[in-house]
Order: C-alpha cells, then sequence, then structure tokens
C-alpha cells in the first residue's frame, strides 16, 4: 500500500490488439469512426488528459497497419509495444517496459471513460492493494445450461460489472500475471490476477457510460454519450 495523499506519476497500458471479430467491420474494432475520430483515438486522449497520466503504452497486433496514420500515434508520451494472442500476454509485454510504483490497464475500446472516474479510481487504488471500476449489475440475473433452458436465478446484491481502467502497483500486478500464466490459470483481467495471488481488489463505482464497443449497436450508443459529456 501506498501513501494515499501521494499522487502517483501513472502509466496507462492499452492492449489494443484484438480484431474485435464480434463487430463484423473489415478493420479492428477500435479503429472504426465514432464521432470524427477511430475509437481508439477517443481513448488514448481521454487518458493523455488526465495530468497523472506520463505515459501511455498501447499493445499493438504484429501487423497492425492502421495505428501509425492516426496524429495521436506522434504523441511523445506513447509507447509502443507488440502484443499478444491473449490480453494477458499484451498487458504483461507492456508491463516489462512500464514506468513507475502504478500501472492502470484500460481497454482500447472504452472510449467514454471519465475524468472524474480516473479520479476515484487513483484515490482508493492508492489506499489499497488496487481498485477497479465498475457498475452495479441491476437486472435480475439467470444462469442457463448450454441449450438455454434457465436453471437458476442468481441474487444481484453484491454482484458487479468488471470495467477499465484497473489500477494496480506495477511489480505485483507482475508477478501475479507471470505466475497465472505460467500455472495455466484462466485470466479474465488484470483483477482477477491479483486476486489469485492474494491480494485484496477494491470496487469502485463508475458511471454507466463508460461502456466497451463490442457489437455494431454499441458504436452508436457510444456516440450519443460522447456527444452528452460534450
Amino acid at each position: 500500500m501506498t501513501d494515499a495523499n501521494r499522487t502517483p506519476a501513472l502509466t496507462a497500458i492499452v492492449p489494443a490488439a484484438g480484431i474485435g471479430s464480434r463487430m463484423g467491420a473489415d478493420c479492428p474494432k477500435q479503429y472504426l469512426l465514432l464521432a470524427g475520430k477511430t475509437i481508439l483515438e477517443h481513448t488514448l486522449e481521454r487518458l493523455l488528459t488526465h495530468p497523472a497520466i506520463v505515459q501511455v503504452i498501447v499493445a499493438l497486433a504484429p501487423h497492425d497497419r492502421w495505428f501509425d496514420t492516426l496524429l495521436v500515434a506522434q504523441d511523445a508520451r506513447i509507447l509502443r509495444v507488440e502484443g499478444g494472442a491473449e490480453r494477458a500476454f499484451s498487458v504483461l509485454n507492456a508491463l516489462h517496459v512500464a514506468q513507475g510504483e502504478w500501472v492502470l490497464v484500460h481497454d482500447a475500446a472504452r472510449p467514454c471513460l471519465t475524468h472524474g472516474d480516473l479520479d476515484a479510481l487513483i484515490a482508493t487504488a492508492m489506499a489499497s492493494d488496487g481498485a477497479i471500476l465498475g457498475s452495479r449489475v441491476r437486472d435480475t440475473m439467470k444462469r442457463s445450461d448450454a441449450a438455454g433452458n434457465i436453471i437458476a436465478t442468481v441474487e444481484r446484491e453484491q454482484l458487479w460489472h468488471a470495467l477499465t481502467p484497473q489500477m494496480f502497483p506495477t511489480g505485483p500486478l507482475k508477478r501475479a500475471l507471470e505466475e497465472g500464466l505460467a500455472l495455466g490459470a484462466t485470466i479474465t483481467d488484470e483483477a482477477s490476477a491479483m486476486e489469485r495471488a492474494g491480494f485484496v481488489v477494491r470496487m469502485v463505482e463508475g458511471r454507466a457510460d463508460n461502456i466497451k464497443v463490442t457489437r455494431p449497436e454499441d458504436l452508436s450508443l457510444a456516440g450519443l454519450f460522447l456527444s452528452q459529456q460534450a
């Protein structure tokens, strides 16, 4: 745990090596246009304009041909690394070159992140082993079998949707990912690796408009949220 009164110089890691197959587009989803810019440009600008973030590491697919065409790619605070076949490998590659005591990892396709949510996340993470943004589950939750038949209604109290950014100390996160991957553990996000390593991860309630663009209908919704925030 670090002094909660001292705001760290943060490195943000953005895994951007995925192809986003569910979008059915002819380019990775992070390069789709949204309100005049690519999704990734919006995401990076949200991070780069926060005063605590001094470095952004973007993990790119080996044969990415789109990133260099973006104006934001020329920002001196951006460092590129090669991404891996899975998110955890991309994050780990970035952690090998990350500077500073703390990092936050943010999805490339979450362009609606606000500085208010970032401020709340940083404050909570600094006073603990780390923290992630999340939103409370509001709907009735059902569990089904493989055929789609409902087999249980799940109690939604204290259930959350895990969002990003997720913020942790650099060294412990690196070790947690390395150990988990070496043992073949299922690592769905950075928090799952830290939980597995025995750390207590705090949940910070974030805005519901911090959506991840995953399906075609998400694109217009993200555009609406961006216009409302502006």
